[in-house]
């Protein structure tokens, strides 16, 4: 039998994990010498290639030395920490990379833990050490530190460093000295990660994936931990609750490089996909039919945010959309939480509404992208940070927030994150940056991003993770200025826009139709204002020189989708369509508005 390793590669945001599959994925020989295969190829996903970031946790295998090695790519940003939390199962051994001049980051510590607490021994990547400034000695300090600190055991604590450049292509055991290929780190985890054992027994497989086919339906993905599952096999399903149903495989495949190879078994240590299983969910055991046993349900972190998804019922209603009802709506937000494990979706007393709760505006950003692209029309209102009472006390969460920028820019960042209720307790120089840290309520998060990068010219690079549940922190001011509101239906005229645009700023271009209640912009002052945009100018017979001046407007403010969700408060809801993101009050008619404030 061929040995198996299985091993899930963990790290913070933009440290390197996609570029060093990639790298392992070309030394493993996947790929002809002249085919041309890209970068980031793991990040397969529309999204994940606009965005950059890797959003769904995959996993290919690759053949060394006649080993084959299961590699689990993971997502580096705290709102897909499920994903994370999904896959270490499966894993035997972990690469924690980390940026050699970054050092430790949150979310490097948040999947360190979870590995640690699952008794993996891990082995640690020093990436990007030809970085200008790049400290590698002081990273594996800060690497040590953290994993004495999440009480790790001597056998962890003694892990194997690795230096190297992913994106160069090469990994060795002196940073100082680059190597040419990759090899040295393949090597490393042959021998440091601990060959998967063949368990022998009834069966046991935990489903930690899902996919799907047009020709066989669902596909169930997992790790086999007991026993051996086999074509045409009679099993029995385990699900949360205890329930058990009589299922049968009709086809198992294995993982070979990027793809699936159909086998008649797979064997206790390996990583495979089933076919033939119906109604199973992420965390259900495939057990003996005759013993069925069942494993420890999978658990992730608690959601802390929610936010109301509800169908669209502006002027503009089923104009762009090809999903736009309740049922389409409710149907595609709980066949997502079959497969997003930190989703949450609970109905509300209106028929039309839902309540969809995650880890952050990211998270449920990606979600919202995502059916946006599907046809899907729908609107969602402001983000909710979720409390918890303790003893009678009401208690938020509370995040670490790491924030790296130019020393001339640090006391604007200290002063918007106070005004947000957060508190220092980190100020370093780190190269030619300051490194602040703060801990701040989620709700001070919010917005917070835009707000910062503004200050600092585009130059703060932001981190943060849910921390604890502490008494809440007082308030947090909201907007300072107000919207313009536009007052009927219409064609919005350069005329009248031009008339405004003096004390305020429009989100919207001359000459598109807008409907009463949307919110077509910003002005200067704190106070919303009602405006007519379908005012025009009057024209007479009258004739003058230079009376008509040529209208030259300023370019709307073009928000993109997080920033649209941060900027609206209560009573305003960001309406979602195939075409277009708007910007609208929750009651569309001014003297509705009106009695909700006076209510409110």
């Amino acid at each position: 039998m061929t040995p198996i390793r299985n091993i899930a590669i963990i790290a913070h945001v933009d440290h390197g994990k996609t570029t060093l599959v990639d790298r392992l994925l070309h030394a493993g020989n996947l790929f002809r010498d002249n085919q041309s295969v890209g970068e980031l190829i793991m990040d397969s996903g529309d999204l994940e290639r606009e965005r950059g970031i890797t959003i769904t946790a995959k996993n290919v295998a690759i053949q060394y030395k006649g080993v084959k090695i299961n590699i689990l790519d993971t997502p580096g940003h705290s709102d897909f920490g499920g994903e994370v939390e999904r896959v270490l199962r499966m894993a035997d051994g972990v690469v924690i990379l980390v940026d050699a001049f970054e050092g430790p980051m949150p979310q490097t510590r948040f999947v360190t833990q979870k590995a640690i607490e699952l008794g993996i021994r891990p082995i640690v990547l020093i990436n990007k050490v030809d970085k200008p400034g790049c400290r590698p000695d002081e990273t594996v300090e800060a690497v040590l530190d953290l994993l004495i600190g999440l009480d790790a055991t001597e056998e962890q604590l003694d892990f194997k460093v690795v230096y190297g450049s992913g994106k160069n292509g090469w990994m060795g055991p002196d940073w100082q000295h680059p190597t040419t290929d990759i090899t040295y780190l393949i090597d490393t985890i042959l021998e440091v990660v601990p060959e998967a054992k063949y368990n022998e027994g009834p069966l046991q497989m935990q489903i930690t994936s899902l996919d799907f086919s047009t020709y066989v339906g669902r596909i169930a993905i997992g790790k086999v931990f007991r026993g051996t599952v086999k074509e045409n096999q009679p099993v029995i399903l385990i699900k949360r609750d205890g329930t058990q149903l009589k299922q049968r495989i009709k086809e198992v495949f294995l993982f070979e490089g990027m793809g699936r190879l159909r086998q008649p078994e797979a064997r206790a240590g390996d990583i495979c996909a089933l076919v033939g299983l119906e109604g199973f969910e992420i965390g259900d055991t495939v057990a003996d039919a005759e013993q069925p046993e069942a494993l420890p349900p999978i658990t992730v972190e608690e959601p802390t945010i929610s936010m109301r998804f509800t169908i669209n019922d502006s002027p503009f209603y089923g104009k762009e959309g090809k999903f736009v009802t309740s049922r389409h709506l409710r149907d595609r937000l709980m066949k997502e939480t079959e497969k997003n494990l930190a989703l949450r979706v609970h109905e509300t007393d209106s028929a039309d509404a839902f309540l969809v709760y995650g880890r952050g505006v990211l998270h449920l950003s990606v979600l919202i992208e995502t059916m946006r692209r599907e046809g899907y029309e729908f609107a969602v209102g402001q983000p909710q940070v979720l409390y918890r009472e303790v003893d009678g006390a009401i208690h938020e969460p509370i995040e670490t927030l790491v924030v790296d920028v130019p020393e001339q820019y640090s006391g604007t960042v200290i002063q918007y994150v106070s005004q947000r209720r957060g508190e220092l307790l980190v100020m370093e120089p780190k190269g030619d940056l300051q490194h602040l840290e703060f801990t701040i309520p989620s709700r001070g998060l919010i917005g917070l991003r835009s707000e910062l990068l503004t200050a600092t010219a585009g130059e703060a690079v932001m981190a943060h993770r849910v921390l604890n549940y502490a008494p809440k922190r007082g308030e947090i001011p909201g907007r300072t200025h107000g919207v313009l509101i536009s007052k009927g239906a219409g064609i919005a005229s350069g005329y009248a826009m031009y008339q405004l645009s003096e004390r305020s700023t429009f989100m919207i271009e001359a000459n598109v139709e807008v409907y009463g209640g949307q919110i077509v912009g910003y002005t200067n002052r704190p106070d919303d204002l009602v405006v007519n945009l379908q005012k025009t100018k009057q024209l007479t017979n009258m004739r003058a020189s230079g009376s008509d001046e040529a209208i030259t407007m300023p370019p709307p403010l073009r928000l993109s989708l997080e920033q649209c969700l941060e900027y609206i408060e209560e009573g305003e809801l960001v309406e979602i369509t195939p075409q277009s993101i708007r910007l609208r009050k929750l009651y569309l008619d001014e003297n509705e508005r009106k009695r909700f404030d006076r209510k409110g």
